[in-house]
């Protein structure tokens, strides 16, 4: 009994917790798999209970697309006869993990044609939408469940006709407080710790050093002990959105999660060999002493990524405009579109949860395509995965019709 017992403890607090797995998880959660309490907050809990772990962690998003078609149509007294067939008050219904022979794209674990369930007038409403089939609703560009801003038809009218490219390309300055700079005389590290001299200049040199952010304000932990390597947790002092982004999306979850740090090894994504025993947090992409964003913003990428669309990055017209111009006003990093600026109240940061725009694709239209190029060609180069995997490297084959439509029903 006591050999049992020992084993029993070591598994469920060991790498072996995977010999409780039901399944595999999907690719939104694979990282957090050992970690059950995530979202199992309960041993035998109902469907309420999970509901809120779902919620714990995806809420703001939801909160913030402010999409009334979710859950407020299933709450509406006039919709009740829904919820027998689809009961969209609860992630679950859609979405269910440790079931990989059930679940498809986006960790949906319904038949892609679901929508016919509420939806199957629309040809009568909607001559535009006859002979669609109803697998095709959540087609790029066209539909998204939780967030339809990229369709509502007045936002479409006001893009429509816009030229592929615009003639003003629009870039947030970040913003940033401006104390005077310090220079390699005002290191307040401790006598007796010999300085690399290329991290001094580098450190003079960096934002850091030009904001009067000295050596103890990230080296001196809380109990004023002098600390060789600075946790995520100290970033977080000064860059507190950036640090909450990271920490939300798929390079920060573990840790969120209260795991270590996530290694490249961990990923699904094809990764580069050298960089498999990496192990991810703010420095990994932006170095220790230098802070150089323009590096993070694409060679720090391009030394984990080695999927085509990475591997295609170089060759596309946005690496080239991004080379030619070294404030960053033109072209586009990796970071310009996974990493958008973003201005929340007057204050400009950079989202650090690279997930946030990625799927489905055409969030990224509002966040980032629309600041150099019309609405009707982003939607369309967003729509053409063999365009995507290609890292734009091309024009679109794909055609999305809804402005048109919304065009010719405003006429």
């Amino acid at each position: 009994m006591a050999m049992t017992v020992a084993f029993l403890t070591y598994s469920l607090t060991g790498e072996t917790r995977t010999l409780y797995l039901p399944g595999p998880t999907t690719a939104g959660h694979y990282q957090i798999e050992l970690e059950c309490t995530a979202c199992h907050s309960e041993v035998f809990a109902d469907r309420e209970a999970l509901q809120a772990a779902c919620v714990k962690c995806h809420g703001a998003e939801l909160k913030r697309v402010d999409d009334s078609h979710p859950e407020a149509k299933f709450t509406d007294p006039r919709n009740a006869s829904r919820i027998k067939d689809l009961d969209a008050r609860f992630c679950i219904a859609c979405h269910r993990e440790h079931r990989p022979e059930l679940t498809t794209s986006m960790g949906l674990s319904l038949p892609k044609d679901y929508c016919f369930r509420c939806h199957e007038t629309i040809a009568d409403e909607r001559p535009s939408h006859r002979g669609l089939a109803f697998d095709s609703c959540q087609a790029a560009g066209c539909h998204n469940f939780h967030d339809n801003q990229a369709l509502y038809e007045d936002f479409l009218l006001k893009h429509y006709g816009e030229p592929p490219s615009l003639p003003s390309p629009k870039r947030l300055a970040l913003t940033h407080a401006k104390p005077a700079p310090l220079a390699a005389k005002d290191a307040d590290a401790p006598a007796s710790l010999v300085l690399d001299q290329s991290e001094m200049r580098a450190w003079v040199a960096s934002a850091h050093g030009k904001a009067g952010t000295n050596c103890a304000d990230c080296h001196v932990a809380k109990d004023g002990q002098w600390r060789a390597s600075v946790p995520g947790e100290r970033c977080a002092k000064c860059h507190a959105r950036e640090r909450e982004g990271y920490l939300a999306g798929k390079h920060g979850m573990r840790e969120a999660a209260g795991l270590s740090p996530m290694r490249v090894a961990d990923a699904r994504q094809p990764m580069r060999p050298a960089a498999k025993d990496a192990a991810l947090g703010c420095t990994s992409c932006h170095g220790a002493h230098g802070f150089d964003t323009r590096r993070a913003a694409v060679v720090a990428c391009l030394e984990c990524h080695a999927d085509e669309h990475s591997t295609r990055y170089r060759q596309s017209r946005h690496f080239a405009l991004f080379l030619g111009d070294a404030s960053g006003s033109s072209g586009a990093s990796c970071a310009t579109c996974h990493l958008p600026r973003v201005d929340e109240a007057g204050h400009v940061h950079v989202v650090h949860n690279q997930n946030d725009t990625l799927r489905p694709n055409e969030k990224m239209a509002r966040a980032v395509c629309m600041n150099c190029h019309g609405l009707s060609f982003s939607l369309d180069a967003l729509a053409d995965p063999a365009l995507v995997a290609k890292n734009f490297v091309g024009t679109p084959e794909a055609k999305v019709e809804s402005l048109e439509w919304a065009h010719r029903r405003a006429q």
